[in-house]
């Protein structure tokens, strides 16, 4: 079946409006990231690095996520649920939280979970984590966010302290710049 972007789109859309949002669109991601080579044919191949905006909205946004190869990004929150698909490559997620009477914010580890093509992983609206791609090759993602993913006001943190700072959405997109050019031949 092929993937109709304007479809999902719709369809992510709507269920936002469901009591259990995240359920519905995980049911929706998990459909799409079903077929990898449709969403392949709908959004092209992935040739770098880089955070592509499909929809934004206050209720609503679907990024495409193009992970560099080994390109790591720093542990960070969202304060909004979030629905992750796979739809080629790894991407690796160490998910911590907060330690308990630390008032910097400092954070320890609490999981892990890789997440592969056609796999789907949803994030409730707390969930701290770090991403990487550990291949030799583009990890492509479609993220689903409840609400409006680039004015969000949220936190990352520094990946030596674990010390929280406000996020820095510019630096954190510089990011794919740099791991371009260092996946560059």
């Amino acid at each position: 079946m092929p993937f109709n972007l304007e479809q999902f789109v719709s369809d992510c859309g709507k269920a936002t409006a469901d009591h259990a949002p995240t359920k519905a669109v995980r049911e929706i991601l998990a459909a799409a990231v079903e077929n990898p080579q449709a969403i392949l044919d709908e959004l092209g191949t992935p040739t770098r690095g880089e955070v592509q905006r499909l929809f934004v909205s206050d209720e609503l946004t679907v990024i495409n996520v193009i992970w560099a190869p080994g390109m790591i990004l720093m542990p960070h929150n969202h304060n909004m649920w979030a629905v992750i698909g796979v739809y080629g490559g790894r991407e690796d997620n160490i998910f911590w939280r907060r330690c308990k009477d630390d008032p910097n914010g400092m954070i320890e580890a609490a999981g892990a979970k890789s997440i592969g093509p056609k796999e789907v992983r949803p994030l409730g609206d707390d969930v701290i984590h770090s991403v990487s791609n550990p291949t030799s090759k583009f990890t492509a993602a479609i993220h689903v966010y409840g609400g409006d993913f680039f004015a969000q006001e949220r936190s990352e943190w520094d990946p030596e302290s674990l010390y929280e700072y406000p996020y820095d959405i510019d630096k954190n997109m510089a990011l794919f710049e740099k791991a371009n050019s260092k996946s560059e031949p």
